[in-house]
């Protein structure tokens, strides 16, 4: 039997459910779903210290349980000695079961580790898609605080195949984000 990660058997067995319900789908397709997450580090210093993007990428690649790829400068910016072309951050795309993987990391070990956390925002971008700020990498258990050279903050974009903010708040709050006031229908 092939592994399947407990966050995909979840949506398939109880957040489907949910949804059909609470929105009156007609069929299961119409469900929205998790397409991707995206993981984003922006490190404007890489400018003056290249190290510092070689450790960012090497970090970002132990969350995320898959490489990262560096991002490159899309123009000139003088007043930042930016050069078009010039590496000054890292992302990496999850798709299919690390993302469910990295979903589950994120909502039962690393979110609660953020020292006076009340829950987070809920700022969609109108098309059905979530971005994260988190400021520090280091509540990620894969991280070694001791080995940090400098603390990161990354984005994390929750991208949804639903039509409306409502629907994509529904999903993810079933899958198990703190929001901050979620109205949990139970």
């Amino acid at each position: 039997m092939a592994y399947v990660p407990s966050m995909k058997t979840k949506y398939r067995e109880q957040i489907i459910p949910a949804l059909v319900k609470e929105f009156g789908y007609k069929s299961v397709m119409q469900v929205p779903r998790l397409e991707k997450i995206v993981i984003n580090q922006g490190v404007g210093q890489a400018v003056a210290d290249k190290k510092l993007l070689e450790t960012a990428q090497e970090e970002l690649s132990t969350i995320a349980g898959q490489r990262a790829v560096l991002t490159r400068s899309k123009k000139d910016i003088s007043n930042f000695k930016l050069r078009k072309g010039m590496p000054i951050g890292v992302r990496v795309t999850l798709r299919r079961d690390q993302m469910y993987e990295f979903l589950e990391r994120l909502v039962v070990v690393a979110l609660p580790r953020i020292r006076d956390f009340k829950g987070i925002n809920e700022k969609f971008d109108g098309r059905g898609n979530y971005s994260l700020g988190i400021t520090e990498q280091i509540i990620f258990p894969e991280i070694d605080i001791d080995k940090i050279s400098k603390i990161l903050g990354m984005e994390i974009t929750f991208v949804t195949t639903a039509d409306q903010d409502e629907e994509a708040y529904a999903l993810l709050r079933e899958f198990g984000l703190p929001f901050k006031n979620a109205k949990k229908n139970q």
